[in-house]
Parts: C-alpha cells; sequence; structure tokens
C-alpha cells in the first residue's frame, strides 16, 4: 500500500486533501490523472446499468434531505451507531471492537463504551437551532425511495424495474483507514430493483451475478474477487438476505459492494412516517403490493482503488530494449481500455527539431477532439515511453522523421509493445477502432 499511496500522488492521481495545511483527516483529493479515472469508473458503471439492462433509470437526488427520511431509516437510532472508547492517557478514540480492553497505540487504559451516531449533522438557514438541523445523506438509495411514486408516475414504468445514482455520501467514521477504502466522504453506485414479492430471490441470484461480472469485465483479475454471503445474525434487521464481493487487497480481503434483497422494509417505513401510499398497483392483475427491493451497492473509491492495485505491475528488468532500461524495474498500470484516464500520447521523436514538433502538436490537436490524450516532449523516447506506461496510457503515437516525409506515424501498444506504421489520415478511425 505505500508504493500505491506513494504511486498515486506522484503520478497526479490523488492528493492528500489540504496537504498545505498539514492534511485534513483522511479526505483525500483527486487529480488530474485521478479524476479521468474517476470518471471512467462512473460512465463505466452507468452504461452497464441503464443501456446494458432493460427497465432501468437514473436519478441525481439531493444530498440534503428533511431530517423525518433519516428518522424514517432508521438512522437516527442506536442501529446506526458504533461502539465509541477513549484512551484516558493518548485521549485517541476508537471502535470498541478495534481496541478491546487497552489502548492498541499506547496500551492505556480506556473509558466505557458510548454509542457514536454515524450521521454527520448540519444546518440550514441562518439561526442554528433545532428546527433547523439536518443531515447530510448518509447513503444515496433514501433519495431514491423518496422518488419511487415521481419516477412511477412520470415514466409510465412497471414491475419489475430499477433505479440508479451515483452521488456523494457522508459518515462520521471514528477510524478512516486504509487509504481511500473508507473514509468520511464517500461516492456510491447504487441501484435499486423493485420487483413483487415472490420474484425477489430471483432478482438477487441475478444482479449477484451480473454485479460480479462488472469487475470482471473491466479486467479484476478472478483469484482477487470472491462473494461472502452474510450470516443470517449479521444480517440487518429488516434483510432478507445479502452477499458481499470482497476483493483481496494488500491489507486483506474487505468489501467493494454488497447485494442485499431489503425486502419491503423501505418503501412501507416511509409510508408509515409520511403517510403517503407507496405500494404498486399491477394493471394486468389488479393485484396491490409494496414491492420488495434488491440493492446493488458500490464505492465509486473502492472501486478506484480495487482497479488500480489489480491493475498495477513492476517488471524486472525493465520492458523496452534502449540503454536506459537498466533499472531493477518498471512500473506498467495495466488498466482495461474503458478506465485508462490517458487514451492516447502523442510523442515527437525529439523536442529539438521545429519541423517535427509543428507536426506533433498538430496531431496532437487533431486526436485530442476525440480521444483524452497527452502531448509529451520530454526526455528520451525510451523514457517516455515508460512514463506513459505507468499511468496506463494505451497507444503513444510518434512522430519521427520518416513522418515528415511519408506523413505516417508510429503507434505503440502500451500491453503488446508492439509497433506499427499508420498514415496519418488514418489515424483517427484506427484509434477509434482500436478503442472499441
Amino acid at each position: 500500500m505505500e508504493k500505491i499511496i506513494s504511486f498515486t500522488k506522484r503520478r497526479g492521481f490523488i492528493f492528500p486533501s489540504s496537504e498545505i495545511y498539514g492534511g485534513f483527516g483522511s479526505c483525500y483529493d483527486y487529480g488530474p490523472l485521478g479524476v479521468e479515472m474517476k470518471n471512467n469508473i462512473k460512465k463505466s458503471w452507468w452504461k452497464d446499468m441503464i443501456q446494458n439492462h432493460e427497465n432501468v433509470v437514473g436519478l441525481d437526488s439531493s444530498i440534503l434531505m428533511s431530517p423525518k427520511v433519516w428518522e424514517a431509516s432508521g438512522h437516527l437510532t442506536a442501529g446506526f451507531a458504533d461502539e465509541l472508547v477513549e484512551c484516558k492517557k493518548c485521549k485517541k478514540r476508537f471502535k470498541i471492537d478495534q481496541a478491546k480492553k487497552k489502548c492498541p497505540g499506547c496500551g492505556g487504559e480506556l473509558t466505557k463504551a458510548r454509542k457514536f451516531n454515524l450521521m454527520m449533522k448540519t444546518f440550514v438557514g441562518p439561526v442554528e437551532d433545532e428546527a433547523a438541523k439536518t443531515y447530510l445523506r448518509a447513503e444515496t438509495c433514501q433519495g431514491i425511495y423518496m422518488n419511487f411514486s415521481n419516477i412511477l408516475d412520470s415514466m409510465r414504468l412497471k414491475i419489475p424495474f430499477g433505479l440508479c445514482q451515483i452521488g456523494k455520501s457522508f459518515r462520521n467514521e471514528i477510524t478512516p483507514k486504509d487509504f481511500i477504502y473508507r473514509t468520511r466522504e464517500f461516492e456510491q453506485m447504487e441501484m435499486q430493483w423493485f420487483c413483487h414479492p415472490k420474484e425477489a430471490d430471483k432478482w438477487f441470484d441475478f444482479w449477484k451475478k451480473e454485479r460480479m461480472n462488472w469487475y470482471l469485465s473491466l479486467g479484476v483479475k478472478k483469484e482477487n474477487l470472491r462473494f461472502v454471503p452474510h450470516a443470517k445474525k449479521d444480517l440487518a434487521h429488516y434483510a432478507k438476505a445479502g452477499v458481499d464481493i470482497e476483493y483481496n487487497f494488500p491489507f486483506g480481503w474487505k468489501e467493494i459492494e454488497g447485494i442485499h434483497n431489503r425486502g419491503d422494509w423501505d418503501l412501507s417505513s416511509h409510508a408509515k412516517f409520511s403517510g403517503r401510499d407507496l405500494s404498486y398497483l399491477d394493471d394486468g392483475t389488479k393485484e396491490k403490493y409494496v414491492p420488495y427491493v434488491i440493492e446493488t451497492s458500490g464505492g465509486v473509491d473502492r472501486s478506484f482503488l480495487t482497479f488500480l492495485i489489480d491493475a498495477y505491475q513492476e517488471i524486472k528488468g525493465g520492458r523496452t530494449k534502449t540503454t536506459e532500461a537498466t533499472k531493477e524495474f518498471e512500473t506498467i498500470i495495466k488498466l482495461h481500455k474503458d478506465l485508462s484516464p490517458i487514451k492516447v500520447a502523442v510523442l515527437p521523436l525529439v523536442k529539438n527539431k521545429p519541423e517535427l514538433v509543428k507536426k506533433a502538436k498538430e496531431i496532437y490537436k487533431d486526436l485530442k477532439v476525440n480521444f483524452i490524450c497527452q502531448y509529451d516532449e520530454l526526455g528520451s523516447i525510451g523514457r517516455r515511453y515508460r512514463r506513459q506506461d505507468e499511468i496506463g496510457t494505451l497507444f503513444a503515437v510518434t512522430i519521427d522523421f520518416e513522418t515528415l516525409a511519408k506523413d505516417d506515424v508510429t503507434i505503440r501498444d502500451r500491453d503488446t509493445m508492439k509497433q506499427e506504421r499508420i498514415k496519418i489520415k488514418d489515424l483517427t478511425q484506427i484509434l477509434e477502432k482500436k478503442l472499441k
């Protein structure tokens, strides 16, 4: 993990937030390459959910909602709380399951455990009183339940159907840890599938397979993924079934996504608290019922870390035949083509020949209309190839002296390192074909 964390900062993927002030409580900023990769993850998930499945539509609900939402959902009760202990000596705080009898840091005596609610409180309006109190959302799914009737009516959907959303959530974690794996501010990719109660088991199995296949389709190694079913004693009080998809991180097997059969608890609870009828009437059978919900809940940040770690490779002895390939190892990020932050690098063979640089910049300007590109003229061509490999760039287009004579360029493939000559007039079309 130390290598990964250092790499993400050095190459412009992730920076500590507020670093010039010493950082701030497990908060992180996504840099130029990180934000491209993060957006690619979200685009891939959205495409898979909306375009590759029938009867699924999207939503972007508000982060701030009525506090009654969180009362009805159970987030303001003891159920959404951790047990907190504090070291009497060093004053550090821990979850009780992390500390046991003594402080894991200094060995000092601990206080008695007390409940600590994870909701982040804020106030709306100029006066900070009880009437103005609300919360930053702890999960995106509640916004979906709030709009169940609105979407049902406006989109003329029939059960079964799904509502999906990508958005920020906030939890006041006592001990955030493992880099971006567990933070207080995080982004979720959630889908709620509304179905007939009798078909819930079938759809639970369906979405369980679909979600695993998404990670596999984007290149995550099969041996690094597994299903872990929830034991009955570990299920939420309303849940009928649950399973986690776990990834084998350097810090152990950890959850990256949960698939849950939430029963009819969510809609029933909100119907009870709001007084609104959230049942569904089947036009054909005239049966009226409260739909069951099958939820898929994954984290953008956890997916980011999963894809990056799984793609990270160190090649001993180097990957090029240049005299500079004498390091003990070279780093390559073999990200799936849909996730790579940079698709094409444009490289003039040398930077001290104006005619080469001019041609390279013309090609770069043309290509960046269709692709996320990077122009690089610093250092030897071998060093630049390795630099692009290190950030996961798929193809490197090199402009050399032959380009000026024949109007063609060299395309180098990241994974095979094979090079081919391509006419400039065909370049965009060929790259589109390779990236399709």
